[in-house]
């Protein structure tokens, strides 16, 4: 799947590094904090083995370098399954319209799978850059909730959908 910027590719076994090169406080300072080595690996395999999803290495378009990740997956909410999606964009590539590009090419995607009406991203609140991006890219803000996440640490997450059925 491709935007003019990046294009998206399937997640494979040569996409740890860009999954180490995303686990810094800074990059997840709003998920908690970076993960141990035995986390990240799990993740990695768990990418590679989604079964109700998919998760794509985000490359630029001009020249196929890895600059994030972006992926959807089911998930049951408000008593319905519904597919959620997240993103990282490393720091030397953010403020250049990467990620809403991506979240719009992974928007495509979602639809062409086709298993649900709607596509959600839960970003916490105090994380303005990732709220910007659902909303440049055309999700509806539907409101805060409050989240675990990880498990044992609260937060409030803004809950913003995407119809995947409107045109």
């Amino acid at each position: 799947m491709t935007d003019q910027l990046v294009r998206l590719v399937a997640w494979s076994a040569d996409d740890l590094e860009l999954l180490r090169r995303i686990n810094t406080p800074d990059m997840k300072k709003h998920l908690g904090g970076p993960e141990t080595e035995e986390k990240v690996l799990s993740r990695h395999q768990r990418y590679l083995a989604l079964p109700n999803g998919r998760m794509f290495r985000v490359a630029l378009a001009a020249t196929g370098e890895p600059v994030g990740t972006i992926g959807h997956w089911d998930r049951e909410w408000q008593g319905e399954q519904v597919y959620e999606t997240g993103w990282s964009v490393l720091p030397e590539f953010q403020g250049r319209g990467l990620a809403v590009a991506a979240a719009r090419a992974l928007i495509e995607a979602a639809r062409a799978d086709g298993r649900h009406r709607w596509l959600h991203a839960y970003p916490g609140v105090d994380n303005l850059p990732s709220n910007a991006i659902c909303r440049k890219a055309g999700f509806e803000l539907v409101g805060p909730y409050d989240f675990e996440f990880p498990p044992g640490r609260a937060m409030v997450s803004n809950d913003w959908r995407y119809d995947l059925r409107k045109p």
